[in-house]
């Protein structure tokens, strides 16, 4: 019997390891740090560096309280679980390229937008105020930054191969 192998596996793969890569490299305390220190230009370039700083998580809370240091390590946690969750619970109704794309994508947007929510309750100052604020530069960082995630996954894409 031949191994089943789907489009909906390679996507999900890709997906997942392009945000956890994401997270990894732009989200840790010293490109955070680089980031708010160099990055402060009024033109696109800078925006998106900082931008791609939204999901940090710490190793030491330095000026952070505890509190938030752990609020933003879940977060950031939670963000690559809810991308690789939605990637992979929708991958294998796609038919293209484009589909994924699209897809992983849109699964960052609605990822880091949900995980900011749930994150929001752990933080210092928590209201439903500050959830929604957090959602709101949550989206923004799924909208600038989503779209590598959605190439990852649209590249990753395989022909299906079905058990005899």
């Amino acid at each position: 019997m031949s191994p089943v192998v789907t489009r909906a596996r390679t996507s999900t793969g890709a997906g997942t390891i392009a945000i956890l890569l994401l997270v990894l490299f732009f989200g840790n305390q010293a490109y955070v740090d680089w980031a708010a220190r160099h990055a402060q230009g009024a033109n696109a370039w800078d925006l998106f560096l900082r931008t791609l700083a939204w999901p940090k998580w710490f190793f030491t809370s330095g000026s952070e309280t505890s509190r938030n240091v752990i609020g933003f390590d879940i977060r950031a946690l939670l963000l690559v679980v809810l991308v690789a969750a939605i990637i992979g619970m929708v991958g294998g109704n796609l038919l293209g390229g484009s589909g994924a794309f699209v897809l992983g994508w849109f699964a960052v947007i609605i990822g880091a937008a949900v995980a900011a929510i749930l994150t929001a309750f752990i933080m210092s100052d928590p209201s439903f105020y500050n959830a929604l604020q957090a959602a709101a530069s949550a989206s923004t960082y799924g909208l600038f930054v989503g779209w590598i995630v959605g190439i990852a996954a649209a590249a990753a894409r395989r022909p299906v191969v079905a058990a005899a």
